[in-house]
């Protein structure tokens, strides 16, 4: 799913920065390798298992966040002869740095992803394999699973190939050189192509009712002891980058249910009341959302530039916290099968560096490409993957959680008395005293509590902030 992306500037000693420092003793989330991992990162690092083949004329290329050193991706699109395309996506080979059974292998189980904080991240491999030998640098040979998907003019796929190679990127963009390259005409046609097809998968996702949330970044700055909230919307770039990461996906997901073994992303359909919370949420924040529109038609027509759009936008990741990771071995697909957001079979894939079980899913897709079964280490690790994943999910969630109500509560911390016009979003089940309030402006969506009287669910309600600090006590309001 989407995370919440916040990034926090300021001093080290600023309350926000202190707070962000103790939640990490709190979570006891890993700090430094030990040891023995660092020195088999460094030995992998000089001599990795590299392939035969080469694919190292391929001019690929890379889009990510300015300063972004741990590259799982690197593409290269061009047209075919038939007037379809095709897309070579060449994803980090980890298998080739970290083998089974070894320090770094039981170090990655043992982390399973890489957790974001506001102020920094803790990576899943030592930097000096994701940062380093293992990312797909520019001007880096490096081994890689070489994606070949090709599609019609529609941008519907038709063949797919994945088989290790070494490749080179050339150069490594991010997204606002590569949109404003696309939006003045300036792109080569290996980038421009990217805008083309991007528009024609996003065409087709909205054809299988899927949906793909364009959550805003939230960056928290702070200046002279206050903070403001801003929002960083995604622009189109971000999207269509994304939706060659979703075609890979389904591609992979493809390769693996004809193969008979894998291992599938999974959500199952929203329930009623889930979106009928955010049917509140939408009319907290002055939102037309007329119930013949269904959710995913009303997401794909807001601009995430909106203040208010951005916050419900947030508000619509707690959709998809039911996914989940379901292993088939034998030909015996999983029901349900389908990933509800993507609306079709789908898996993880594309990140390797930075999510355990991507590693996994590229072994089986090589082997599924080769008519060969999948290595003995993979078949061995799929049983418990799914918990792994839960398990390091469940803390990366706690991670993001805590850090949204400590952010919430730098934000308000010098507001402690005002009134603020608000929607109460939800009420505690067998106790409507205690409830859910969300703010337009600003966006934050905090707990509210009224002694003695029921919470009026649904309904607009002026409420007066009482408590905030980060690290000490979270944002806290009572009706005014």
């Amino acid at each position: 799913m989407p995370r919440r992306h916040l990034h926090v500037t300021g001093a080290a000693e600023a309350p926000l920065r202190t707070a962000l420092r103790a939640l990490r003793t709190e979570l006891d989330v890993p700090r430094g390798f030990p040891p023995d991992v660092l020195a088999e990162a460094e030995a992998a690092a000089k001599s990795p298992s590299l392939p035969g083949q080469d694919a190292t004329d391929i001019p690929l290329f890379t889009v990510d966040p300015p300063g972004s050193v741990d590259l799982d991706q690197a593409m290269h699109l061009a047209r075919r002869a038939d007037g379809g395309y095709r897309v070579h996506y060449a994803i980090a080979d980890v298998a080739a740095f970290v083998g089974p059974a070894g320090a770094l292998d039981a170090e990655a189980h043992r982390r399973v992803q890489t957790l974001y904080f506001p102020d920094g991240r803790i990576p899943l491999h030592p930097p000096v394999l994701s940062e380093g030998a293992a990312s797909l640098l520019p001007a880096q040979t490096a081994p890689a699973l070489l994606w070949r998907v090709d599609l019609d003019a529609y941008g519907r796929r038709v063949a797919t190939d994945v088989r290790r190679a070494l490749v080179r990127s050339r150069i490594r963009l991010d997204y606002a050189t590569v949109q404003r390259q696309i939006d003045e005409g300036a792109a080569e046609e290996p980038v421009a192509l990217l805008r083309d097809i991007g528009r024609l998968r996003e065409e087709l996702e909205a054809e299988r009712g899927g949906i793909s949330l364009r959550v805003p970044e939230q960056e928290i700055v702070e200046t002279d002891g206050a903070y403001r909230l801003a929002f960083r919307a995604p622009r189109p770039a971000d999207a269509w980058n994304a939706q060659i990461s979703l075609l890979t996906g389904m591609a992979a997901a493809d390769l693996m249910t004809a193969a008979g073994t894998g291992i599938l992303r999974t959500l199952p359909t929203a329930p009623d009341g889930a979106v009928a919370r955010l049917r509140r949420s939408a009319q907290a924040l002055g939102m037309e959302w007329p119930h013949h529109v269904s959710y995913a038609a009303l997401v794909r027509a807001l601009d995430p530039r909106e203040p208010r759009n951005a916050a419900f936008l947030q508000d619509c990741t707690a959709l998809l916290r039911g996914a989940g990771y379901t292993v088939f071995t034998d030909g015996n697909l999983p029901v349900p099968a389908m990933h509800a957001a993507v609306a079709d079979e789908y898996t993880h894939c594309t990140a390797p560096l930075r999510r355990l079980v991507d590693r996994y899913a590229g072994e089986l897709c090589v082997a599924a490409v080769a008519g060969q079964e999948p290595p003995e280490w993979v078949r061995a690790a799929l049983a418990a993957l799914p918990r792994e994943m839960a398990d390091g999910t469940r803390l990366a969630n706690r991670v993001e959680r805590e850090c949204v109500d400590l952010v919430e509560a730098a934000l308000l911390m010098d507001r402690v008395g005002d009134v603020f016009p608000g929607t109460v979003v939800d009420v505690r089940e067998g106790d409507p005293t205690v409830g859910t309030v969300h703010l337009a402006d600003p966006a934050v969506v905090a707990r509210v509590e009224s002694p003695g009287a029921a919470l009026p669910l649904g309904e607009r309600l002026a409420v007066r902030l009482t408590r905030a600090f980060p690290g000490r006590e979270k944002a806290l309001f009572v009706p005014a």
